[in-house]
């Protein structure tokens, strides 16, 4: 059964037809767009990795870029990136928190061997991209192969037609020249050869239309007045395809763009809206090209503008009516000129097994000046496995970030400068246009509040507090501590839907996340952490899963590598690091602290209070202990806040419990504190020997669970071989990621060197070189060498 779908040139533009005018004469379409867009910041990212095809038990590196949306330059907003595989169900295989300092992070993937055979999707996002949806999400396509199971391709039963129609604008108009643009894609995606008539209701053939490129193509039409149409076509393949086309309006405007003459642009508006006078607003990012009013005269118009003025990039040009509705809206794109050009120099075409690679980079802009760069370099092995990855950062940031759905070979839109790819860029922006936001919010001067906000300084822990009866509580104080001998405590203040959030500083590696209120005043309330990473998912479909039969003995034999180098150095790709963080406890400086081995070890805590610590005193009241911390002057008039190794105990009984041949040492501020919403009478942090609670019993009213920060840094191996005794040794090495490196150093001549060692696997090698300038200008380059 073919599946036809028709959709309208873009999407959003339905969602944005406000039916409230925003100025009956002259709407103030700039000022909003500049007031939305300052207010409204995007991010958006790429990631790399190492290559695309695994095998279960290998590693996946990757190198996180994050951009700003509205200028395409590095931004430095957001503090953790989420990354996540998921299978063709959007069911998590791998996820993980990446730390990013200034725009960048990176990390890597264990696979279990539990994985099954499979196409999966890797996707990388912000905090604050979750604001705009899953579409707006960083995704490509990755391999997995389990070598224990039968990796049976995907079987196709039907084949699936998909036919989607296009008009230039968004409408097609009674009696007005139209440009459709259409899509014919199959079952996996991409884009078939295609043929076919449109007919009206007597079955008249009124226009012709063929695809040009990777499915797609545009055809001219005119609707007449009380007429409906289909289109009738085939396939190469010989699969019929029968659709109605566009409902056409009797009231519009057809919006059209062509490339004229001496560097213009020309715009031509044909319309029989009500009142003759529009709103042409064209704009590049955040920056604004041109904003008009035209008078339409004879149902038409036009505007000429000079290409030089526009963005480089993607433009788009969106026609307001007299209310401020937007009507019709094109894209056009305009090549870039600015290049970051990687120079790659090899010491050699080819090597030997175990032989040292010397690789001189050099990178410029596109008049060949030194330019400093932000790059990533892997180096792989080609074969009937891994091929090229078609994923990079220049065709992403230009192309696939700013257009909906799958971009079939980006590059030849970019590379190419004939006539042919010239008018199938045009066919695809006229089917794969979008853009990041509502018209009808931007003009609306009321945009949506953020649900989900921006990760300034670090990672947000959000949840949700209700009462015993599931009412939200609201304005309760929640705390949140993680034993060890680094003291990590939050506290957060619950919104009116019950929501709090805990603004984390440095938080990496597996912890223990301990979440409580002070239930010493409080009611029993029921506390949840909420998941961090999206659980929406764009339509995005993954490619079929195809390993054939023929390449068993390919995978048979990377299977042995990859064994063989978990076997002798499997150690090797465990070793991770902590980054230099600032250790010192959020409270700063204390009045006093107390090694308790330099005193006498007496054999309960109260005995160590009332004996030694002078800015403390004890007490006890209704058989309960209590302790006023004690200023210069004065005694505070609570109970402190007392923390064992970060976590909170309101109890003082439990306190009082601790075997203080447990307690290293003892913190004392005996000030008034402020932390957020946490007002504390001073302060008393215990740190027990080994930073685990000292098996003291925590409230059985507190949740007690796992929770993982940023993720730790691994370190990627690559054996040196610098000795004849090295090079000789009998240990086997069969990298077939010969280097990895997420930071290239690039100083500000433009210059880097690196050097790697080949392994055991003879055969070809690809390294790919890419990353972004400061100027925000993306650059790839690829090299390759054969190991003897």
């Amino acid at each position: 059964m073919n599946k036809i779908l028709y959709i309208l040139f873009i999407p959003a533009i339905l969602l944005c037809r406000s039916t409230t005018a925003i100025a009956q004469v002259s709407p103030d379409i700039r000022s909003a767009f500049d007031i939305y867009q300052q207010n409204r910041p995007q991010e958006k990212i790429f990631v790399q990795t190492d290559k695309d095809f695994y095998l279960t038990g290998e590693l996946i590196w990757f190198k996180m870029y994050t951009i700003n949306a509205q200028t395409n330059l590095p931004a430095d907003l957001s503090k953790v990136a989420y990354v996540d595989v998921l299978d063709k169900n959007n069911n998590s295989l791998l996820q993980a928190k990446v730390a990013l300092k200034k725009g960048t992070g990176s990390g890597s993937f264990y696979i279990p061997v539990t994985a099954m055979n499979g196409n999966y999707k890797l996707r990388g996002y912000t905090s604050l991209m979750k604001n705009y949806g899953p579409d707006f999400f960083f995704e490509k396509p990755i391999t997995i192969v389990n070598p224990l199971s039968d990796p049976a391709p995907h079987k196709i039963t039907k084949a699936e037609v998909d036919l989607q129609f296009f008009p230039e604008g968004g409408d097609l108009v009674e009696g007005m020249h139209s440009k459709i643009g259409f899509k014919v894609t199959g079952s996996d995606g991409l884009g078939k050869v295609f043929a076919g008539v449109v007919v009206n209701q007597r079955n008249d053939t009124v226009a012709r239309f063929r695809t040009l490129k990777f499915g797609i193509g545009q055809f001219d039409f005119t609707p007449a007045i009380n007429s409906s149409y289909k289109a009738i076509g085939r396939t190469t393949q010989g699969e019929i395809v029968i659709r109605e086309l566009p409902v056409t309006r009797k009231q519009g405007a057809v919006l059209s763009v062509t490339s004229g003459e001496a560097g213009k642009l020309n715009i031509q508006i044909a319309s029989n809206l009500q009142d003759p006078q529009v709103y042409l607003f064209i704009h590049s990012g955040k920056k604004i090209i041109a904003a008009e009013k035209l008078q339409i005269n004879n149902k038409q118009t036009s505007y000429t503008i000079d290409l030089q003025k526009l963005g480089e990039g993607i433009n788009h040009i969106t026609l307001f009516n007299v209310n401020g509705q937007p009507v019709a809206e094109r894209l056009y794109f305009k090549k870039p000129l600015q290049k970051l050009n990687i120079l790659a120099s090899l010491n050699a075409g080819s090597f030997q097994a175990r032989q040292k690679v010397d690789l001189e980079l050099f990178a410029t802009n596109e008049s060949g000046a030194a330019l400093s760069a932000d790059l990533a370099l892997s180096v792989y092995k080609l074969d009937s496995l891994q091929g090229k990855d078609p994923a990079d950062i220049v065709s992403y940031l230009w192309l696939r970030s700013e257009l909906h759905g799958n971009i079939e070979d980006p590059n030849y839109y970019l590379q190419n400068n004939t006539a042919e790819s010239t008018e199938a860029l045009d066919n695809l922006l006229l089917t794969q246009g979008w853009r990041r936001f509502l018209w009808s919010e931007v003009l609306s001067g009321k945009p949506a509040p953020l649900r989900f906000l921006p990760e300034y300084n670090g990672h947000l822990i959000e949840g949700k507090i209700v009462d015993k009866n599931g009412t939200n509580a609201a304005n309760t104080v929640v705390y949140a501590g993680m034993p060890g001998k680094r003291i990590q405590f939050y506290s957060a203040l619950s919104d009116s839907s019950g929501r709090f959030l805990f603004n984390t500083k440095d938080l990496y590696g597996q912890n223990e996340l301990i979440v409580q209120t002070n239930y010493e005043r409080d009611s029993l309330y029921k506390i949840n952490i909420t998941q961090p990473f999206s659980e929406q998912y764009s339509k995005q479909e993954l490619p079929l899963f195809n390993v054939a039969s023929a390449l068993a003995e390919s995978l048979r034999a990377q299977s042995i590598s990859t064994q063989v180098q978990n076997i002798y150095n499997g150690s090797k790709f465990k070793q991770f690091y902590y980054p230099g963080i600032d250790s010192t406890a959020y409270f700063g400086s204390v009045a006093k602290t107390y090694k308790l081995s330099d005193y006498v070890r007496f054999t309960t805590m109260e005995e160590v209070f009332r004996e030694y610590v002078r800015e403390a005193f004890v007490s006890r009241r209704q058989k309960h202990f209590h302790i006023k911390v004690m200023t210069a002057t004065t005694l505070l008039e609570d109970d402190p806040l007392v923390l064992l190794d970060g976590v909170p105990y309101f109890n003082l009984d439990r306190v009082f419990a601790i075997d203080p041949l447990k307690i290293e040492k003892m913190n004392i501020v005996n000030t008034k504190y402020y932390y957020g919403p946490a007002i504390s009478e001073g302060i008393i942090s215990l740190q027990t020997y080994k930073g685990d609670l000292g098996g003291t019993e925590i409230d059985p009213h507190a949740i007690i669970l796992d929770y993982e920060g940023m993720q730790l840094q691994r370190e990627f191996y690559a054996p040196v071989y610098n000795s004849e005794l090295l090079k000789n040794s009998r240990l086997p090495d069969f990298r077939n990621v010969l280097y990895w490196s997420p930071s290239v150093p690039i100083d500000e001549k433009g210059k880097g060197k690196i050097n790697f060692y080949t392994s055991d696997l003879s055969g070809s090698y690809l390294g790919i070189i890419q990353g972004i300038s400061a100027q925000g200008i993306p650059g790839i380059r690829y090299f390759s060498f054969d190991v003897k």
